[in-house]
C-alpha cells in the first residue's frame, strides 16, 4: 500500500492519487517489479545502452519473478490480470524500452500465439521454458518492404507432398531474433494449396536448416535491446511446425493487441521517468540564485508533464479494467497506444529541455527514454495506423485502400 497521506495534500508523483484505484495485489505486483528495476535495471541501463547490448542474464530473473507470459494461464504462467501484466510494464519501462520490449516480445507475441493458437504439443515443448527464462522467443511479421501492410508479405510456406512446409523469405527489426532459441514466423501459404494462399503461424526452432537472424547494428534507439533480421532460406518444417488453430491475419493482429496493450502501459512508465528527472533536477538546479523550479515556465513545463503522464495513466488503468471484464475493443487500444505514447514522447522532449545541456547525456534517463520513444511511437502500428483504425471506428469508413 502507498504511505497515507494528510487529506489534501499532494503527491507530486501521483498527483490524482490513482494508487488508491489498486487492489492491494496489485499494488504488491507492481510495487516488486518496481524494487527490482530499481536495484538490477537502473544501475546498468546507461552502460547498456551506450554499450548496445541487453544482458540476456535478465531473461532468468524475469521468470523468477513470474514476468514472462504473465497473463497467461497454465504451462509455468502466473496468470495474472491484465491489469496487473500492465503495470509490470510501465514500471519495466520506467526503467528502459528495451526492458519492457524483451517480457512484452516473449510474453505477448512469441508465448501468446503458441499459447491461444498452437497444439497441445507445441505448447507443452515451449511454454514451461519461456516461462522461466530458459527458453527466447521472438516474432516474425514485419519484412523490408512490408511493414503497416502485413498482407502484403512475401514471405512464403510451400507445402510438400510429404507434408513438410518449406518457409522462404525474410522478416526484420526483430527484438530477440539473434538470440531466440524459437521463433514464431507468419507466412503466405500456396495460393493453390488447401490454405487458399492465406496467412498461416508456425514455431521455428532457430537453430533449423536455413535459418540466421543478422543482428541490426547502428541504431541509436532502443540500444538496449537486440533487434534483427530473420532470414528463411529453404527452411524445411514438419507438418505439425504449424500453429493449427488459426488461418489468416487474425492470428498476427491479434497478437500485436497484446503487445499493444503493454505498450499503452509501457509508454506511462517512460513518461513518468522523464517527469520525474525532469522535477528532481529543477529542483537541484539553481541559476540566478534560486532553484529553476521556482521560475514561471518551468513550473509550466513541469506542470503539463505531470497532467500528461497522469491522464495517460487513468487511460491505461482503464484499458486494464476493460480487458479484465473481456471487453477491450481494438480501437481502444488503439486510441491508448497512440496518445499514450505521444505524449510520453511530449514529455521526454520537454524534459529534455528542462535538463538543458545535461540532458542530452546518458547520465540522465531523458535522451535515452526519448530516443527510444521515437521507436516504440512507430513499432507495434505506427501512429498514423492507429489514426486510422480509429478514423474507420468512428466513421464506419476505412481509409486503407
Amino acid at each position: 500500500m502507498s504511505a497515507e497521506r494528510i487529506p489534501g495534500e499532494i503527491d507530486p508523483e501521483d498527483v490524482l492519487n490513482l494508487d488508491g484505484l489498486l487492489s492491494d495485489e496489485e499494488l504488491l505486483g507492481r510495487d516488486t517489479v518496481r524494487r527490482f528495476v530499481a536495484d538490477k535495471v537502473l544501475p546498468e541501463v546507461a552502460d547498456w545502452f551506450d554499450d548496445g547490448r541487453f544482458p540476456l542474464e535478465m531473461a532468468r530473473e524475469f521468470g523468477d519473478l513470474g514476468l514472462l507470459g504473465m497473463h497467461l494461464q497454465g504451462y509455468g504462467c502466473a496468470g495474472t490480470s491484465a491489469t496487473q501484466y500492465g503495470l509490470a510494464c510501465l514500471e519495466l519501462e520506467a526503467g528502459d524500452s528495451g526492458v519492457r520490449s524483451f517480457v512484452s516480445v516473449q510474453g505477448s507475441l512469441a508465448m501468446f500465439p503458441i499459447w491461444a493458437f498452437g497444439s497441445e504439443e507445441q505448447k507443452q515443448t515451449w511454454l514451461p521454458g519461456m516461462a522461466a527464462g530458459e527458453l527466447i522467443g521472438c516474432f516474425g511479421l514485419t519484412e523490408p518492404d512490408s511493414g503497416s501492410d502485413p498482407g502484403s508479405m512475401r514471405t512464403t510456406a510451400r507445402r510438400e507432398a510429404s507434408g513438410d512446409w518449406i518457409i522462404d523469405g525474410a522478416k526484420m527489426w526483430i527484438t530477440n531474433g539473434s538470440v531466440a532459441d524459437v521463433a514464431v514466423v507468419w507466412a503466405k501459404t500456396d495460393p493453390d494449396g488447401p490454405d487458399e494462399g492465406k496467412v498461416r503461424g508456425f514455431v521455428i526452432p532457430t537453430d533449423t536448416p536455413g535459418f540466421t537472424a543478422p543482428i541490426i547494428h547502428r541504431k541509436v534507439s532502443l540500444r538496449a535491446s537486440v533487434t534483427s533480421e530473420l532470414v528463411l532460406e529453404s527452411v524445411r518444417l514438419p507438418a505439425d511446425a504449424a500453429l493449427p488453430d488459426v488461418v489468416g491475419m487474425r492470428g498476427p493482429l491479434s497478437c500485436l493487441n497484446e503487445a499493444r496493450f503493454g505498450i499503452a502501459f509501457g509508454a506511462v512508465g517512460a513518461g513518468r521517468a522523464c517527469y520525474e528527472a525532469a522535477r528532481d533536477y529543477a529542483l537541484e538546479r539553481i541559476q540566478f540564485d534560486q532553484p529553476i523550479a521556482g521560475f514561471q515556465l518551468t513550473q509550466r513545463k513541469l506542470v503539463e508533464m505531470m497532467i500528461k503522464v497522469q491522464r495517460a495513466n487513468l487511460v491505461a488503468l482503464h484499458l486494464g479494467r476493460l480487458k479484465d471484464q473481456g471487453d477491450l475493443a481494438t480501437p481502444q487500444i488503439s486510441f491508448a497506444k497512440k496518445d499514450n505514447v505521444r505524449n510520453a514522447l511530449e514529455v521526454a522532449r520537454e524534459a529534455r529541455s528542462v535538463l538543458g545541456a545535461n540532458g542530452i547525456t546518458t547520465e540522465y534517463p531523458v535522451i535515452r527514454h526519448m530516443n527510444n520513444l521515437e521507436s516504440v511511437y512507430t513499432y507495434e502500428g505506427t501512429n498514423e495506423i492507429h489514426t486510422l483504425i480509429l478514423g474507420q471506428a468512428i466513421t464506419g469508413i476505412s481509409a486503407f485502400s
